[in-house]
């Protein structure tokens, strides 16, 4: 790992920034953060392996590169939804929409 100017913000071997001490991407935690509008008190409820001073942490690496960040969250979204386009529905959603259960 590679220290950063951010005390609890480290880089990975991939160069990908995480939370120090754990596995969790500083993008992960933001995306949180975004997403669903979690404050820092909320975010460490639902992350509770993750002291408070970790979040304010990732979050001021995050206001400080919020461009490349918000680019990164984006680019796994695409990257998501092409999956999900290119792939067949689940035999489960097939079975819902026989049912009339889904749409």
């Amino acid at each position: 790992m590679i220290l950063t100017e951010y005390k609890h913000i480290e880089v990975n071997e991939n160069n990908v920034p995480v939370i120090a001490g754990t596995t969790m991407k500083v993008v992960e935690l933001i995306a949180s953060h975004v997403t669903y509008g979690w404050s820092p008190e909320e975010l460490h409820f639902q992350y509770p392996h993750i002291a408070l001073s970790k979040i304010y942490s990732a979050l001021a690496y995050y206001w400080d590169r919020q461009e490349e960040i918000d680019t990164d969250i984006q680019q796994r979204f695409e990257f998501a939804q092409s999956f999900r386009n290119k792939s067949e529905e689940s035999p489960i959603v097939k079975k819902l929409k026989a049912k009339e259960i889904l749409q």
